[in-house]
């Protein structure tokens, strides 16, 4: 689970110290979420998968396995003390009375049933163990993942320049220590964004606190990308365009978008580097 938690921190191209401001927990407690030192709270989970607008199903999943097992429950029990307690049975005795074949395989009495509800868990639990890895099966093995301070620049851009064009900076690993170009606030209270990846060199805007219906218009050399806030999911996080490439000493022009009537147009430059 840290292992997908600190892709999922990748992705956001966010700090420790951003995280802690963008999230009710501190630096020193996402280090040691990250880390595997301790075991997050299922908030601080969703809370991740939001801030890297990923549907935290299959992340709760992965928590509901390493709580079980965090808390012991999912830990075999000791014998019971009635079992230690009785005699092993003499040799006279098994040939006398050999022991009495199994009634259609069920086990009988409170231990029988305490062993069909133990036996249920446990394939419940290495069900649930193969149902994750079978997902994250593509995502690598997590003993090979670094620590989380140097786990973002272990991770290479997949594309460059016009390759990265009209693509995903969060999948592409270009979200990845990207540098901000200017953040501008509009009239209606949303913050946009300009961002750029040396590495891919490609740009890209994002915008927070807007509304449904906004637009945020991203444009350098090449295309004009956009993104619109669809629905309440978008506004309580922020959203990207798709990715256009950019070079040293270029500009950059952002545009923000309200949904008519809540004001005009507004735009934003900055230069590359």
């Amino acid at each position: 689970m840290a292992a997908a938690l600190r892709e999922l921190r990748a992705r956001t191209g966010l700090s420790l110290a951003a995280l802690s401001e963008r999230t009710p927990y501190s630096k020193s407690s996402w280090e040691r979420y990250l880390n595997g030192k301790s075991l997050p709270p299922r908030q601080a989970v969703q809370e991740l998968c939001r801030l890297a607008n990923e549907p935290h199903g299959r992340l709760s999943a992965l928590w509901e396995i390493a709580e079980s097992g965090w808390s012991g429950r999912a830990a075999s029990p000791a014998p019971a003390a009635e079992d230690a307690a009785s005699p092993a049975p003499s040799p006279t005795t098994e040939a006398e009375h050999p022991p009495r074949p199994a009634e259609s395989g069920r086990p009988r009495g409170r231990r029988g049933r305490l062993m069909v509800v133990l036996v249920s868990a446990y394939a419940v639990i290495v069900g649930g163990a193969a149902l994750v890895f079978f997902l994250l099966s593509d995502r690598g093995s997590p003993a090979d993942e670094p620590p989380v301070d140097s786990a973002p620049y272990s991770l290479g851009p997949q594309c460059h320049g016009d390759a990265c064009e009209g693509r995903d900076p969060m999948r592409l690993i270009c979200s990845v220590g990207p540098a901000t170009l200017t953040t501008y606030r509009t009239t209606t209270g949303a913050h946009v964004e300009l961002r750029y990846s040396e590495k891919c060199g490609a740009t890209w805007a994002r915008v927070w606190g807007a509304r449904i219906g906004d637009l945020v218009e991203v444009t350098a050399a090449g295309p004009t990308r956009d993104v619109r806030i669809k629905d309440t999911a978008d506004e309580e996080t922020y959203v990207y365009t798709q990715m256009t490439a950019a070079v040293p000493g270029g500009t950059v022009r952002a545009c923000f978008s309200p949904t008519p009537p809540n004001g005009e147009r507004e735009c934003v430059e900055a230069r590359v580097g």
